[in-house]
């Protein structure tokens, strides 16, 4: 695993947004693995603007999202493809007809699940999987006690996941209780993945993640199997490593200056 540390969110953040535009230029029929949340914004914010200033096309970019709420209207606010389009499609130019989310009004969750499963492998698999962390260890909605070889599925969010989103609902009565998402394993085909985190109030899940058992207990953990798995850090989310001198020596400021995995 790869660990960056960068001194402030800003930069963790233009580093994130550089490696996805990056990877575009290099390869601009990317399939793309999206993610939502506060953590993203900034870097959307941060990717349209470089896409703009390089004239990188994004017309064969596919994407697929790591989830979406089961059992909103699909023109609610709050649905994850409001999110997306209002936050990056719109504003960047991704086609719709490109971008994918599970439904949020699907009558068959389990079918939609499969039906999601089955477009990623039509479309050659995910080259790079973007993720965030949430502060009980979940990627995605994959919450903890989640399966590490899960698919994408129908999941439960807990009490403190539902409590976090309540600020984009009328209160947490009203913020939805199931969401289709990919599975760990889904996650884990990816062929590159790339977790940001910001904030202290990540930290104790950030080190889990790196540097604690694998585990059910930590889903994030489950990036240890992979073998080009990138973490990018700000300072504070890197404060509870054991090892983070190791990292910041390894990869001083956060400059990735090896090219392998490790």
């Amino acid at each position: 695993m790869k660990v960056l540390i960068h001194n402030s969110a800003e930069l963790a953040q233009q580093a994130v947004a550089d490696i996805l535009s990056n990877r575009i230029a290099a390869s601009p029929a990317s399939v793309l693995g999206l993610a939502t949340g506060g953590t993203m914004e900034a870097v959307y914010d941060r990717l349209i603007l470089a896409l703009s200033e390089s004239g990188v096309p994004v017309e064969e970019v596919k994407t697929f999202n790591l989830d979406e709420y089961w059992g909103l209207a699909p023109d609610h606010p709050a649905t994850y493809r409001s999110y997306m389009n209002s936050r990056l499609f719109g504003r960047a130019g991704f086609p719709v007809g490109r971008t994918f989310l599970p439904a949020s009004d699907a009558a068959d969750p389990v079918a939609e699940s499969a039906a999601y499963e089955a477009k990623i492998r039509d479309a050659g698999g995910i080259d790079l999987q973007l993720l965030g962390i949430g502060q009980n260890g979940h990627i995605g909605f994959n919450e903890p006690t989640s399966s590490l070889a899960s698919r994408t599925r129908l999941k439960t969010l807990t009490e403190s996941t539902r409590m976090a989103n309540q600020q984009y609902f009328d209160g947490q009565e009203a913020t939805p209780k199931y969401a289709i998402t990919m599975g760990i394993g889904t996650i884990l085909d990816a062929r590159d993945c790339l977790l940001l985190a910001t904030g202290s109030n990540k930290a104790d899940a950030v080190r889990k993640m790196i540097e604690g058992p694998l585990g059910a207990h930590c889903p994030a953990s489950a990036l240890q199997l992979h073998p080009k798995a990138t973490v990018v850090l700000d300072a504070a989310a890197a404060t509870d490593l054991t090892l983070r001198e190791y990292y910041q020596y390894v990869h001083p400021d956060g400059i990735d200056v090896q090219p392998s995995h490790g």
